[in-house]
């Protein structure tokens, strides 16, 4: 960069006068509004998936509990991978508006508020007024833009707040530093540089070269003297201090769901979908092609040919500020191409540095006639907007257009109702097969949400192994006939296990406006069932009036039981019990335990009843190692909250256990049971994690609210206070809170699992493994140690070793443990860099401190 950019961008101008912009604005949100009148359509994939998150957060922020730092923990936890600030912002407009889905696009005004603002200021900062009308025009009607703000989708707050961002890193810039001004901005910038990262993580495409060329420049400047030398440089790194703290918490939260996600958001989906690879030319002209397609045709070639004509002198200033726009449009690109998976939403947020560049092309054209020659082409683009949006009832007219659709209603909250009307005080979880565009799980899900979140929507049959468990795991499923969208292959067994069997009946079906039928099954024979009683002040505890067991089952395989509850709805629906089943007789036996939460943590009872039995199906299993005899069990209640416990009274009930007893049909055992199972495989190390993890996978479906997984910490915190020495108990609480994300509670859990098997090399690598991933790298140190000495020969274990040394700032014992896996010609490669770059980074030291000095001595005090 020349020396010229110390002059950019000091161009004095006027006050501009807002009133059209403000027209233009409102222009724009009359007829999106009108649009969002006559559309009848339903959410997609990605809409109804942010839509819901949208709902989540508004559900949360309706008790908010500021200074709790857990209740902090539990909102982050709440999007793991997609940043949630445009969810919280649309939870604002849900306060106010209502809960619908129209309700939700109406933060798209705001954001196109922001944008006009933006891309207005920044034309007529760089050139004039008039560029920036223009400039905020082409956003209103550029295409790419249009669609995503009919839309409910990230895309259009991430280009808002990245222009925004943008906007103020160039008045910063030709802002003089030691200024009232340049402060202002410099924080404006890190607010919004911090706002754009948490609504979507690809921000950092975008502004990642105007930030790098501001420090760049920054650095500049300070070496030709301006005065004081490090006042940009402080200011840059405030915006950046913001920026973080605005981050950080979020971030700091799911940043290995971030990792893990954004590999299947990249390289998965870009192998799925068929994307070109790097090493082709079409990935990297993929998105000029869209250009077009995203611009128009008119507000493309007009422009750029008036360049081509006109603008071949162009004034200094103007092209300093070509150049700023031309460096964040092509690092945009560049950076865009070089992300595996393409889309047509991925770099929309370049395209208002476009609309600024267009613009200025644009007025290059001479007199009259080119007055005429920019509404022409205005008109010409506006017109080839309509009918690509203009309303219609046929379907069919609907495929590659964003038309309003004004067609037959879809049956999606009639579904919804059905399934409340038939479980009024149950939550329901759908298993829903097809996944088309207008049906599938998240907008079943996310008409489930805005039912007072009493229905959810899940997609289950993926894999042929777990058909006949999904079958028996969940009590409703949805079909559909004619095509059936993006299934994976085992799809049609999964229909014909629901539309086959004798467990489920067709409950409901809809006609659907593309001439299918949507069918909703449901279970036969409910496992939860619960009875509204008359309220009785004399009972005010839970009791347990009934137990019902085969009266011999062989051990190891899942027995059938019903409990028939009863009591106070809310200590029903906060009930936890711990269900032990001791021997008859025999104190030298221990038995199993079976904990559990009344009505399986699904009852929906608040504000519904006083009191109510509850009928459960359920199935307990006895470990295969359990010694034959005659059982009998034994109960406590367990607030979940309070944490209250009262001994439950049971009536008399005796299970045998007998090897050569026929076993009983039985439902799937209880989430809580099948993760007690699948702890026990943790001791073993690495090499058992994946089938663990691929489980937990599953059953997690049955699950839309992971419930159990607090049921199970809450039961084995309890029995690990009364059985301190249990090491069964504390693996199982450590998989419960790290499945959980409790990252302080596992190590707690995992620290006492160390200290019970102390020779486990793996229990201590999970104890690093927690403090790592919480960023706790010297509490990582000693664990890491000890299971270093127990297995120095395990791969996990060095590498898990090189990431601790790496996050401590020891770059050349992360080299020690990472070189037995680094091939030797690599290796002298390595080295080679590391050598190189260290001699560089001391040479580029000694000439900035020889610099500084020199500078700083000239400085008159």
């Amino acid at each position: 960069m020349k020396q010229q950019d110390n002059r950019m961008l000091h161009r004095p101008i006027g006050s501009p006068n807002l009133l059209p912009l403000v027209l233009l604005w409102l222009v724009a949100a009359v007829a999106d509004r009108l649009w969002f009148a006559l559309d009848k359509s339903i959410p997609g994939w990605d809409q109804a998936d942010y839509l819901t998150g949208a709902l989540n957060y508004w559900r949360a922020l309706q008790t908010p509990q500021w200074l709790d730092p857990q209740w902090w923990q539990n909102l982050w936890l709440l999007s793991s991978k997609i940043p949630p600030g445009t969810y919280i912002a649309t939870a604002a407009i849900h306060n106010i508006f209502g809960t619908g889905a129209h309700a939700a696009t109406l933060i798209n005004l705001c954001f196109s508020a922001i944008l006009l603002y933006a891309v207005f200021g920044l034309g007529t900062k760089l050139f004039n007024p008039t560029v920036g009308w223009w400039a905020a025009l082409f956003c209103l009607i550029f295409p790419g833009l249009l669609l995503i703000r009919l839309d409910f989708l990230l895309d259009y707050p991430l280009t808002a707040t990245c222009t925004l961002a943008f906007y103020l890193l160039t008045l910063w810039r030709s802002s003089e530093p030691s200024t009232r001004t340049a402060w202002l901005l410099a924080i404006g910038f890190g607010f919004t540089l911090g706002a754009a990262l948490m609504v979507k993580q690809t921000a950092i495409l975008f502004l990642l070269i105007p930030c790098l060329w501001a420090i760049i420049t920054t650095i500049r400047r300070r070496q030709v003297g301006a005065n004081p030398p490090w006042l940009p440089l402080v200011q840059l790194g405030i915006s950046f201090l913001i920026a973080l703290v605005i981050t950080y918490p979020w971030y700091r939260t799911n940043w290995l769901l971030i990792l893990t996600g954004s590999k299947r958001a990249t390289v998965d989906a870009a192998i799925a979908e068929g994307d070109p690879a790097l090493n082709t030319l079409a990935a990297w002209t993929h998105y000029l092609q869209l250009l077009p397609e995203q611009i128009s045709w008119p507000l493309l070639l007009i422009p750029l040919l008036a360049a081509l004509l006109y603008g071949r002198r162009r004034p200094q200033a103007e092209l300093e500020s070509l150049q700023w726009l031309a460096g964040f449009w092509l690092g945009a690109y560049l950076l865009c191409s070089l992300n595996l998976n393409k889309d047509f939403r991925y770099v929309l947020p370049y395209l208002p540095i476009m609309a600024v560049f267009l613009a200025q092309c644009f007025t290059l054209w001479p007199g009259s006639w080119g007055r005429s020659l920019r509404f022409g082409t205005v008109a010409a683009a506006t017109l080839m907007l309509i009918p690509s949006v203009w309303p219609t009832d046929s379907l069919a007219e609907l495929a590659g257009t964003h038309r309003a659709y004004t067609g037959p209603s879809w049956p999606h909250a009639k579904v919804v109702q059905a399934v409340v009307e038939a479980d009024p005080y149950l939550q329901a979880n759908i298993g829903v097969l097809p996944s088309t565009l207008e049906v599938n799980q998240h907008n079943i899900n996310y008409y489930g949400a805005q039912a007072d979140f009493q229905v959810y929507g899940r997609q289950v049959g993926t894999r042929s192994k777990d058909v006949a468990k999904d079958a028996r795991s969940m009590s409703w499923f949805i079909t559909k006939t004619g095509p059936q969208g993006s299934v994976p292959s085992a799809q049609p067994e999964m229909v014909t296990a629901v539309e086959k069997s004798s467990d489920f009946r067709l409950y409901r079906s809809w006609p659907l406006p593309d001439n299918t039928t949507l069918n909703l099954y449901r279970r036969q024979f409910r496992n939860v069932r619960v009875v509204p009683l008359p309220e009785t002040p004399s009972r005010n505890q839970v009791q347990l009036e009934r137990v019902i067991v085969p009266p011999r089952v062989p051990p190891g395989i899942p027995v059938p039981v019903t409990y028939q509850w009863l009591g106070p709805a809310e200590e029903l629906q906060q009930g936890l019990v711990l269900l032990d089943w001791v021997p008859v007789g025999d104190s030298s036996s221990s038995g199993w335990w079976s904990d559990r939460a009344i009505g399986r943590g699904i009852l929906h009872l608040q504000n519904q009843l006083s009191q109510a039995q509850v009928i459960e199906t359920t199935a307990i299993l006895p470990p295969a190692a359990t010694p034959p005899g005659k059982y009998t069990l034994t109960a406590t209640y367990l607030h979940r909250h309070s944490k209250t416990t009262y001994p439950l009274k049971i009536p008399p009930v005796t299970l045998e256990i007998d090897p050569n007893a026929l076993p009983a049909v039985a439902p799937e055992p209880e989430l809580i049971t099948q993760l007690q199972t699948l702890a026990t495989a943790l001791p073993n190390g690495p090499n058992a994690l994946g089938p663990v993890f691929d489980e937990v996978g599953r059953i997690a479906q049955y699950d839309p609210t992971q419930d159990y997984l607090r049921q199970a910490e809450l039961t084995l915190a309890h029995r690990l206070q009364q059985q301190p020495n249990n090491l069964s108990i504390a693996y199982n609480l450590s998989l419960a809170r790290v499945l959980r994300r409790d990252a302080s509670g596992a190590a707690a859990a995992l620290q006492r699992v160390t200290e019970l098997d102390p020779k486990n090399p793996y229990a201590h690598a999970y104890l690093a493994f927690v403090n790592l991933y919480d960023w706790r790298p010297f509490a990582a140190a000693a664990p890491l140690k000890t299971a270093l000495e127990l297995a120095p020969q395990s791969q996990e274990i060095q590498i898990l070793a090189a990431v601790g040394a790496l996050m401590r700032g020891n770059p050349f014992q992360t080299w020690h443990y990472l070189q037995d896996f680094i091939p030797s010609g690599v290796k002298l490669v390595v080295k080679f860099i590391l050598g190189a770059s260290l001699l560089l980074v001391i040479v580029l030291m000694t000439i900035i401190i020889t610099k500084f000095m020199k500078n700083s001595s000239s400085i008159k005090i």
